[in-house]
This record gives C-alpha cells, structure tokens and sequence, in this order.
C-alpha cells in the first residue's frame, strides 16, 4: 500500500469511527441501564451503581483501585519462579519489579528489560494485560468525569468510578480488543504458548526464538495507548507487526479512542460544535507535527543519507520512513509509546518532534482520556486569556472560570514540566548520580546523551513509555526516578483535573450573553493552539537547546 493510499484510509476510517465509536461511547456512559454480568459485580464489590460520588470520593476509588494494582503487578514479578508458565525465568530484581508496576499501572508501560527474556506467560497475562486494559479503563472514566463537571448543574457530583471503570472495560476495550485480535492473528501476529523454540539456520547454527500470546496483548497495547511491547523491539518486530496493513491497523487502533472523545464532550454538554472545535485544534496540531518529523527524516542528516534518499537508520524496510514518522507521530501525540523504529536513530529533529509531542502534554490526540482533559484544561486557560484581554469574567460552556479554578489549571500544566527538568537536572546535577549516569547509561556520550536522558523523563512523566533507547535504564538511579516521575505524572494531574471537575459541577449555567466569547468558532481554535504552543515554548525552550536543537545546528 503506498502511503498515499494509507494517509487517504486512515483519515476516512478515522472520520468514520469519530462519529460511531463517539455515539456509542456517549451512550456507554451516560446510559442507566447496566448489563447483567455488570449487576453481579456492583454486589460483588458492594457498590450501588445509581450513587454518584463527590470529587473527593471518585479520587479515592481511582487511587485506592490503582494501589492495589500496584502491589497485585509487584507481587506477580517477585513470585514469577513459583508461577505456571513461566519459562524458568527468575524474578526481577525488586527495583525493576517496582518500575514495571508504576509503569503498568499509570499507563506508561516504560520497559527497562526485554520482555521476552524477563518476564513469563503468567505475568505478562495476569499483571500486565489486566493493567493495559483497567490502566486504560481509568483514563477514559477520568475525563468523562470532567466533562460531567461541565454538563452537570449544582450537583457537585461527578458520577460514579466503579461504574465508569467496568462499562470502560466491559462495554468497550473488551469487545473491541477480542474482534481486532483475530484481525491481528490473521495478518500475521503470533498468538501461542510454545515458549522457547529452537531453529537451525541457514549456516547450520542454531537459534533460539520466542512465542507467546503476542495478538491478544497487541491489540489492547494500542487501543488502550499503553504500548509495552511482548518482545524487546515492540512493533518493530514482525511477530508483534508483520505487514503494511498491519501497521496501519495498529496506528488506527492507538487513534480510535482519543479521536472519539471529543464527540463525547460535544454530546454530553450538549454542543457538537464544542467537540468539533477540539478535534480542529488536536487535528493542526497532529498535521503539523506528522509532516515536519517526515520532512526531517526524508532530509536526513547528512550527505550518507541524502545519497540513500533519507535517513532509514533504525527502520523497518517494510514500513519505510512514511510509515515510520506516522507510527512515530502518532504514539508520541496519543501517549502510547510503542515504536515501530527507533526513535534513537532519528535525525535530531525528527527526535525533537518526537519529544515536542509529549512535551505539550500529548494533546494531539493525547492517550485513552487524558488527551482530552488535557485539552479541557488548557481550553480553560485560553479561556481565562481571552477574558483578560476583553476585561470580561472568563466563562467556559456556561461555567465561570473563577480563582479556584485557574489554579487547578495552572498547577496542572505545571506538574510533568517541573517533572521532566528536576529530573534531567538531578542527573547530571549530583555529582555520584551524573557519574554513574555517564558511565554505565549513556552509550553517546555528549549532546545527543544528554537528550537521550531528557527524553526519558519527558516520556516517563508524561506516561508515554517510549524512549531514546541508547540510554540503559535498568539502574538503581534510573528505575527509581523515572518510578517516581511515572507515579506524579499520573496521579497529581488526575488529582487536579478530578478536583476542577467537581468545582465545575458545583456551579449552575451563566446564560450566554453578547460578551460571550464563542468557543467554537476558528478564532477560538486558534488561540487554544496559540496558548499550547507558547506554554511549550517558554517552558521547555532553554533544555531543548541544550540537548537535539544543539545536535541538530552542529
């Protein structure tokens, strides 16, 4: 398929799905009728699924569901020698094992470790696929309570987690994940449990090669925007990836979910147009992304490059450097972290727009829930501009944007910056850390080390997962940092975004007045970019300099 025909596909399906999949989610979570297997879990967990909950009380169910998540995942790795399926692999040491679990369970699924040769059947099906699927389940719960907050009128209430969690599941990443496995499978992706297998090649030596249930984690490692791989090369290895149109496939699957989202919003407050205005806004910015990282990578870096007709280091020849950039764009702009190339081999900046991706916040579309309370949260702030400049209350879909509210929002974008440059900073700022940082970690020395590190935390705060892989994580340092990057960059922000939420429900519906500033309209589109970009710019401006603005002018 050439890439032409791919691009045209992928526009029209996904222009499809925003319309089917954003009803049928809008009709999942707003219904009040529960499916029977569903009944039998509330009693089961002794929840009544007509009692919605305050803010307060929706925060302590998604932290309390994740911590036990936490411990479930941990105590899996630590156990793994006394597990059916094993594979004869030992336990992960108890750093790793805490890294994996963060990693899983907020969604990022960082992988300091070759999965294949790390981590068994049981594991992999029992700890991390449950977390791919409820890690999911909680992001997309999370912004519907957002958008309720906006719908809702002096309530003060957000509806209800453990309801939102298991339709999440059960009504949507479920059925979706059983119908695009079978897909996978007949494309080529394997779906065994033969383990190891020994082979004889060509020259008569012999060779060692992995199985596994690959299509069943596959699927829900896109759709979820999760993006831990079964195998070390993730999608870049043809049992995880086989074939053109199974690229595709996968690029489609990490899109669906976030591209619907903002038809939720339009519907449940009442405004198509609402929704259509954030699409426009996560859309430019996708595009704009999309096309400077091709650019990048078809210019190559040099005269090597330009003899060979672009820089095709590190990439597959069955995806080429179209599907590369695209696979690329899209799993830094939705939170996913797979890879179907390495990042590392990029040009400096192809790499940047890599990073630019997670570093305004993964907006365009963003993962599973968060692209979209992410966006609501800088809409408010844009918002909160336009009523500066006008000398008007800012008001937003009817609710007034007042002090409690800009702070929240503030303190929102605040979070994985002051993540990313504190961490990138301790590491080479304390000298015992930057020694051992230099010595055991960075395989490229000089600027590009240094932007291999800045991209870690920029990827672990931001829950994206992926990474500039010539730097080794699986250090004491490297593990515990990015952990505790991984936790704050999760769970602080759903913090926030739960407690606006509740202020916003709290509130009633100001009428719209002649001083209303429309937020549908292309001039609001274009300042909610504006506000994106220049947040980006003024925060993260100085380090990019130092790290792939610097590789890429020298």
């Amino acid at each position: 398929m050439s890439a032409g025909l791919a691009l045209l596909v992928l526009v029209v399906v996904l222009g499809l799905t925003h319309r089917l999949l954003g009803d049928y989610l809008t009709r999942v979570y707003t219904s009040e009728s529960d499916w029977r297997v569903e009944r039998g879990l509330y009693r089961l967990m002794g929840v009544d699924p007509r009692a919605e909950q305050s803010w307060p009380a929706y925060l302590r169910g998604v932290l309390a569901f994740s911590l036990v998540g936490v411990l479930l995942v941990y105590l899996l790795q630590r156990i793994q020698p006394w597990l059916p399926y094993s594979l004869g692999l030992p336990a992960p040491s108890e750093p790793l094992s805490f890294n994996t679990a963060v990693s899983f369970v907020t969604n990022t699924n960082w992988q300091s470790y070759s999965p294949e040769v790390t981590l068994g059947y049981t594991v992999q099906l029992a700890g991390l696929a449950v977390q791919n699927f409820v890690s999911a389940a909680v992001g997309i719960a999370v912004a519907i309570a957002l958008v309720r907050g906006f719908a809702h009128r002096r309530t003060g209430t957000i509806g209800n987690f453990w309801v939102d969690l298991l339709r999440g599941c059960l009504r949507v990443l479920l059925p979706i994940s059983v119908v695009g496995a079978i897909v996978l499978i007949a494309g080529g992706v394997i779906q065994n449990f033969s383990g190891f297998q020994t082979a004889t090649t060509l020259v008569g030596g012999t060779q060692s090669i992995p199985g596994g249930p690959v299509a069943s984690q596959e699927v829900i490692k896109m759709l979820g925007t999760n993006g831990g791989g079964f195998f070390n090369a993730n999608s870049a290895h043809p049992f995880e990836n086989p074939t053109g149109w199974t690229n595709l496939l996968e690029i489609l699957l990490m899109l669906a979910i976030p591209v619907a989202l903002p038809r939720v919003f339009g519907r449940m407050v009442g405004d198509l147009r609402q929704g259509y205005a954030v699409l426009a806004a996560m859309g430019v910015i996708f595009v704009a992304s999309f096309g400077l990282m091709t650019w990048a990578e078809l210019a190559g870096g040099g005269s090597a490059t330009q003899a060979a007709g672009g820089a095709m280091e590190g990439k597959e020849q069955r995806f080429g450097i179209v599907g590369s950039t695209l696979f690329s764009t899209t799993s830094t702009a939705t939170s996913t972290g797979a890879v179907n190339a390495m990042h590392d081999s990029f040009t400096p900046f192809g790499g940047l727009m890599a990073l630019l991706n997670m570093m305004i916040g993964e907006l365009a579309p963003g993962g599973v829930g968060s692209g979209l309370y992410g966006i609501l949260v800088i809409a408010i702030i844009a918002v909160f501009i336009a009523g500066l400049l006008v000398g008007r209350t800012p008001e937003y879909l009817g609710k007034k944007i007042g002090a409690r509210e800009i702070k929240l929002a503030s303190l929102y974008i605040l979070v994985t910056p002051a993540l990313v440059l504190l961490g990138t900073a301790l590491s080479f700022a304390i000298p015992a850390i930057r020694a051992d940082v230099v010595s055991t970690s960075i395989w490229n020395p000089g600027i590009h080390g240094f932007s291999e590190v800045l991209y870690a935390f920029t990827s672990a705060a931001n829950n994206n997962g992926s990474a500039f892989a010539g730097l080794t994580a699986n250090t004491p340092w490297f593990t515990t940092a990015l952990g505790v990057a991984m936790l704050l960059g999760r769970f602080v922000p759903i913090v926030l975004v739960l407690a606006l939420a509740g202020s916003l429900a709290a509130q009633d519906r100001v009428p719209v007045t002649a001083g209303t500033l429309p937020t549908h309209r292309p001039q609001f589109v274009g300042l909610l970019i504006g506000v994106i970009v220049i947040v980006t710019a003024l925060t993260y401006f100085p380090v990019l300099a130092l790290g792939p603005l610097a590789e890429g002018l020298s």
